[in-house]
Order: structure tokens, then C-alpha cells, then sequence
């Protein structure tokens, strides 16, 4: 009997963050994602789960040079405002990362869009990312999908009617779109009353070259990439990493369908593994529940207790939580970008570590598509 055709890997594990962004019908939010990480030389996110505003700008602050996203949760930060939404855009922009919001909708459809939209989070205007579970049923990617559809056309409408204007009074027309990226969208007319306008690209496309092929600097890079698009991205949550989770195969199967429905939207994945499956299945993974141990291997409590060396490692918090390395996720798993909270944010140089955690995420990344460990 002849032995067994070994399985192909899927394309998006061996292919570069550079190759993926390039491919047909990338979502230009997924596209812009994939060239700021190759750009940075960062798969790594950044969960901040911190509960006054200054301790969340301080960490954007000392972190940002070594993260492609910062994840938040608005909702338990006590002083949440205008000033932090805008004090944290101007980070994100100077920094370079997209900001994600984990909010982790699970409601009716009316009821996703006024949290997504309304209230005093209105998330839509200064997060390029959310999160949804699936439990609803599919409308809720509908309901978020159309609600970030329409407060783009708002957003679109009001740039034309001050283009108007400007035509008419003959003002110097240098805060154009094509001159000027907003510091967020309007989440004004988000439910169905938006009148139908012309739409006014306001991003520019990122080139879909590998920038890691170039000999330009950084910046130059940074440069050619250009401000991230005013598009909107959902992660679908297919699998948790808590211990005893619901989200059993079946319902991880059924989530990853319903994102292939929406590929304009959904964006990605929070889930244990790489879930693309079809050939044009293109998914950006994000996993939790990542850490490494001290650099003295010893414990502390400030990060979770280690049961074996640094590249593997099974560890929990002592509430649910499990963790895993970034070699676990990336280079076994296939996952690509990893979230990191506590191992992070309980350290006492933030940035030092944070750098660890990226060029360690980072060698993983490169390992898995050249296939260079065995």
C-alpha cells in the first residue's frame, strides 16, 4: 500500500504578509494591515486593558514603535472622552498601528449598530477594527456592515458639501481629501436615512510591492504605504482561548462560512489556528493568550508560571485563561498576528519587552513561510 499524499499547506501559510496583501479582492483595511506589518517588521498586537485614559495613552506611547495594532476596550476605561479619542489617533498616526476596538458585539441588528455607532463610544469614528460573535445569527455582520457602509457615505457626503462650498467662496481648497486624512468618520445618519452621494476616495491604495524587498529606509516605506483606509474591518470570534469554551467545531465551521459571505467586511479572525481552508480563503488570524516566560524563566506575578522553556509553553492565569508562546501560534498554529496583554503591560520596561515579543512573533512569522525549522 502506498503511503499517504502528504497535505499542502494552505497558501496563506506560506506565503509573505507582502504576497497576501497583493492578492485579488483583498479588503484595502486587510491589504493596508498586511504592508504596515511587513513595513514595521511587527505581527504583534497589543491588548490594553487598562482602566483610566492616561494609562492607556502612555502605554500607546512606550509600545507603539513595536505593535501593527493596540487592542482596546473603551468600555472599562472610567474617564473614556473626546480628548482620549483624539490624544490616541494622533499616537496611532505617528506611531503607525490601527486601533481595534474589542468590543465583541452580540446582540439583534438594531441594537450592534446604535453600540457601534451611537452612545458614548461611538466605536465607528476612531476604531479601524471590531470584533462580533456569531451566536445571533448572520445578521449581525449585516447590521455592523451596513452601519460602517453608511457612515462612510456620511463621512463622503459632508467632504462633497464642504468641496462645494469652497468652489463657491473660492477658498483655497487645501484641506481636500486628497491632501487631508480625517481624524474619524462621522457616526452621524448611520441607520437608513443616508442619502445615496458619490463616493470620494479619501486613502490611498498601498502598493501591493514587498516593501521587505526594498532598500529604501523605514520611512520611505512608511511612506509609499500611505494613511491607512477609511474602510471599517470586523474579526469574526470563531474560537476563545479560555478553558471550557462553547465555541465548539461545528460552531467555529459555521463562523467561518458566514465570514466568507462578507468578504468586503469581515477581515479576519479571532480564533486558536489558521481557519482558511478554501483556496481563496485569505483571513487575517489574530490569536490570544500569548506570552513568553521572565527572561530569567523564573516566576513572577507578573506574567504566568511557565511549564516548560521559552518556545513551548502551557500556562494559565488561574482564571480561565491559557497561554501559549508565539512560536505555538504563529509558526505551529498558523495564526498571524499575536495579541499579548499582561505579559506586556506587567513588565517594567513595556517598550523592552514589547520589542521581545515583536522580533520574537516576528521570527515565527518568517520561519512558518520559509519552513525553516523542522
Amino acid at each position: 500500500m502506498s503511503a499517504a499524499t502528504p497535505t499542502k499547506p494552505h497558501p496563506s501559510l506560506t506565503q509573505s504578509f507582502a504576497t497576501r496583501a497583493a492578492l485579488p479582492n483583498v479588503h484595502p483595511l486587510s491589504r493596508y494591515l498586511f504592508l504596515l506589518m511587513t513595513a514595521k517588521s511587527s505581527n504583534l498586537c497589543l491588548a490594553a486593558d487598562v482602566t483610566t485614559s492616561s494609562q492607556l495613552l502612555e502605554i500607546a506611547e512606550e509600545v507603539g514603535d513595536h505593535i501593527c495594532v493596540l487592542k482596546t476596550h473603551a468600555d472599562i476605561i472610567y474617564d473614556w472622552g473626546e480628548n482620549t479619542i483624539t490624544s490616541l489617533q494622533e499616537i496611532a498616526e505617528r506611531k503607525r498601528f490601527l486601533i481595534f476596538e474589542d468590543r465583541k458585539f452580540g446582540d439583534i441588528g438594531s441594537t450592534v449598530q446604535r453600540q457601534y455607532t451611537a452612545g458614548p463610544l461611538q466605536i465607528i469614528r476612531w476604531a479601524s477594527l471590531t470584533n462580533a460573535h456569531v451566536f445571533p445569527g448572520p445578521a449581525i455582520i449585516s447590521a455592523l456592515k451596513a452601519a460602517a457602509r453608511n457612515s462612510r457615505r456620511s463621512y463622503n457626503q459632508s467632504v462633497q458639501t464642504q468641496i462645494s462650498a469652497e468652489d463657491k467662496t473660492g477658498s483655497p481648497n487645501d484641506q481636500s481629501p486628497s491632501n487631508h486624512h480625517p481624524a474619524h468618520l462621522s457616526s452621524e445618519g448611520s441607520m437608513d436615512s443616508i442619502v445615496s452621494t458619490t463616493t470620494i476616495e479619501t486613502h490611498v491604495e498601498p502598493s501591493g510591492r514587498a516593501l521587505s524587498d526594498s532598500s529604501d529606509s523605514a520611512e520611505r516605506a512608511f511612506h509609499e504605504l500611505g494613511e491607512p483606509p477609511l474602510e471599517r474591518g470586523l474579526l469574526l470570534l470563531a474560537q476563545m482561548s479560555s478553558q471550557n469554551n462553547l465555541l465548539t467545531a461545528d460552531y467555529t465551521r459555521e463562523c467561518v462560512n458566514m465570514a466568507r459571505q462578507h468578504p468586503d467586511f469581515v477581515v479576519g479572525l479571532i480564533a486558536q489556528q489558521c481557519l482558511n481552508v478554501l483556496p481563496e480563503d485569505n483571513f487575517i488570524t489574530f490569536t490570544p493568550g500569548v506570552s513568553l516566560p521572565p527572561r530569567d524563566h523564573s516566576a513572577s506575578p507578573d506574567h504566568p508560571t511557565a511549564a516548560v522553556g521559552p518556545r513551548k509553553m502551557s500556562a494559565t492565569d488561574g482564571l480561565g485563561q491559557q497561554y501559549h508562546t508565539p512560536r505555538n501560534v504563529i509558526y505551529e498554529m498558523g495564526s498571524d498576528i499575536a495579541i499579548v496583554g499582561r505579559g506586556i503591560l506587567g513588565s517594567r520596561n513595556r517598550a523592552s519587552e514589547a520589542k521581545r515579543f515583536q522580533d520574537e512573533s516576528w521570527a515565527a512569522y518568517q520561519a512558518r513561510i520559509a519552513r525553516l525549522i523542522s
